[in-house]
């Protein structure tokens, strides 16, 4: 059966969760301009279609948040001409090798062990507030490129929810949009022609049945508690996003407004 794919959004049959984050208010009356700022999952399995699609958007700088373990599992991006690939892991290596082994090997005991009883949102919610606190020179970085010359950008990872969809946020508190929006935007990932296939290494029903899938289903979701607590976590550790912005992330309100300048209407 074909997926609905809403009519405002390509039909991309290699590419999971792409989207243009046009469009999203501002506190001060602005929008995100059209056609700067786009999210995805990764690219590795981009078909000759998707990338002549891609190729079109007029990308300047692709940024891939995947590890080394996410690249091995799925591939390499695809190479589109004239576009700057920057890869900027946002997770351990290390852990990605073992998320990965459990979801793909991990028997009903074992995912029953890691992640019932509310372990695995416990889990992603700890990813996330972990991603705020070590790895604001990436976050940094991504933003300095964005104000400077990286636009029209692509932000991705593996599910393009959790790395990309951090980044994607924070990138928007930097240029002020609404909180709404910003969730708004984020749960858009759960959308079943969105959502990221689950791979599990055997083919046997157990492997694929009813409580396994329940089990697995809080590390695909993009929950609106996981981004509340990379928020608060911006709030107990800097004391609010404009101190994070320019403590944590050396992006202070010259960037901010040339930030704001290039990705605006």
């Amino acid at each position: 059966m074909t997926q609905h794919i809403p009519a405002t959004e390509p039909e991309l049959a290699g590419v999971r969760n792409f989207r243009d984050v046009g469009g999203l208010p501002t506190v001060d009356g602005r929008r995100v301009r059209h056609g700067m700022l786009f999210r995805s999952g990764h690219l590795a399995h981009a078909t000759a279609e998707d990338a002549a699609f891609l190729s079109s958007l007029g990308l300047h700088t692709i940024f891939d948040f995947r590890n080394a373990a996410d690249q091995k599992l799925e591939g390499p991006d695809v190479e589109l001409p004239g576009v700057r690939n920057v890869n900027l892991p946002l997770s351990d290596p290390a852990d990605g090798a073992e998320f990965w082994k459990m979801v793909r090997d991990g028997d009903l005991e074992q995912l029953r062990e890691i992640l019932d009883d509310g372990k695995g949102a416990a889990r992603m919610i700890h990813s996330y507030r972990t991603m705020i606190v070590t790895r604001t020179a990436e976050h940094s970085r991504v933003l300095h490129s964005l104000a400077e010359d990286s636009v029209p950008a692509l932000m991705h990872c593996a599910a393009g929810k959790d790395r990309a969809g951090l980044s994607v946020a924070v990138t928007l508190l930097a240029l002020g949009v609404e909180r709404d929006a910003i969730f708004e935007d984020y749960l858009k990932s759960n959308a079943k022609h969105r959502r990221y296939k689950v791979r599990r290494s055997s083919d046997a029903p157990a492997a694929h049945s009813p409580e396994v899938m329940e089990l697995l289903s809080p590390l695909f979701d993009a929950r609106a508690e996981y981004l509340s607590a990379a928020l608060e976590t911006i709030d107990e550790t800097w004391g609010g996003v404009d101190a994070y912005l320019e403590q944590g992330l050396s992006f202070g309100p010259e960037h901010r407004q040339r930030l704001r300048e290039r990705l605006l209407d």
